[in-house]
């Protein structure tokens, strides 16, 4: 017998993801067709209340109680130049969420949205990838589990966001590995890096991949090798928003690289996810191609937080508050369309 792997158990929890609820789309839709408007006049919004629908397993489906769970962590990369700013600005801005002084305070505040922080060793940096492994299994793993307690105060919609100078840098490592192609063309400018940053980073994306190459046939290794700590825990959150069926919104070029690893594990992990925005750091919208998410929003944004996704739940409320408030023909007494 083999002495069981730290990933055991999340490959145990894939295996035993739960499918959207069809009776649920099917009765959603049922409805959405005696609402007093032309059938799919509202174009995406119809879609999404379905898919609300589908994963809450109501023909009336809510945004009650969503959340945005921010994941922070710091990266050992950050010694090979990749961003122009210093790791402490990490934890200054995780000081600034708390304070309420963040675009992501203001976001959540305007849609009245719950915000929480959650702090991933930002003293204790994870390795530096181009010479070592970001993360060993067993801190891997354990900090998926940890991202599972996102869901642990029951959010109706889960969104997600980070915070970690230097963390595009581990993210485009990610899908390099993943995806192939060169490692310039995964690489762009994160907070703002001149163009020797640029080549800075495209260096250490090649030299990660480059030296970790023999261990990245599983998804899982690819993690823990190139990863953070708040990537990890994202992809955790991903995984236990599935198994509740709480629908997630992903936010930009870091979120997805934690949803890339599950789609690579499984190609339905994404299914009870959608895409907040397509953000302006250059692969991104690549990435939302390769998992075959079309995005809400497209404002040219790369701030991270959860902001681009959190915008989204605007988008997602009106789907929902037309799909359950909107009067019936019957219920106006509008004449529906001739036959």
């Amino acid at each position: 017998m083999t002495s069981p792997r730290p990933f055991d158990d999340i490959r145990a929890l894939i295996a035993k993801m739960p499918k959207a609820d069809e009776r649920a789309i099917a009765a959603a839709r049922e409805r959405e067709g005696q609402l007093t408007k032309p059938a799919g006049s509202l174009g995406r919004l119809e879609e999404i209340s379905a898919f609300m629908a589908g994963w809450q397993g109501s023909a009336r489906p809510h945004v009650d109680r969503p959340l945005v769970a921010v994941f922070a962590g710091n990266h050992g990369v950050v010694a090979q130049g990749v961003s122009p700013f210093p790791q402490s600005v990490t934890s200054a801005m995780v000081a600034n969420f708390t304070a309420g002084g963040a675009a992501i305070n203001q976001i959540c505040k305007t849609f009245d949205i719950s915000l929480k922080v959650y702090e991933l060793a930002l003293e204790k940096p994870t390795g530096d990838i181009t010479q070592e492994p970001a993360m060993d299994e067993r801190t891997c793993a354990g900090t998926i589990a940890y991202g599972m307690e996102a869901l642990a105060i029951e959010p109706d919609l889960l969104v997600l966001g980070e915070m970690g100078i230097g963390n595009t840098t581990a993210a485009a490592a990610i899908y390099h590995a993943l995806y192939g192609g060169e490692a310039e063309h995964w690489v762009g400018r994160g907070t703002g890096v001149d163009d020797a940053g640029l080549k800075r980073k495209a260096e250490a994306v090649r030299a990660a991949v480059a030296r970790h190459k023999p261990h990245l046939q599983d998804p899982l290794d690819v993690l823990a090798r190139l990863g953070g700590r708040e990537i990890a825990a994202i992809a955790g959150a991903i995984l236990a928003a599935r198994i509740r069926r709480t629908p997630v919104v992903l936010d930009g070029f870091v979120v997805c690289s934690a949803a890339a690893v599950l789609q690579a594990l499984d190609a339905s992990a994404l299914d009870h996810c959608l895409a907040g925005h397509v953000s302006a750091e250059r692969a991104h919208g690549e990435a939302l191609k390769r998992l075959g998410k079309a995005p809400l929003l497209d404002l040219g944004m790369r701030l991270g937080e959860g902001s681009g996704a959190a915008l989204s739940v605007a988008i997602i409320k009106a789907a929902v508050a037309c799909h359950k408030g909107m009067a019936t023909f019957a219920e106006a007494g509008v004449a529906g369309k001739e036959a």
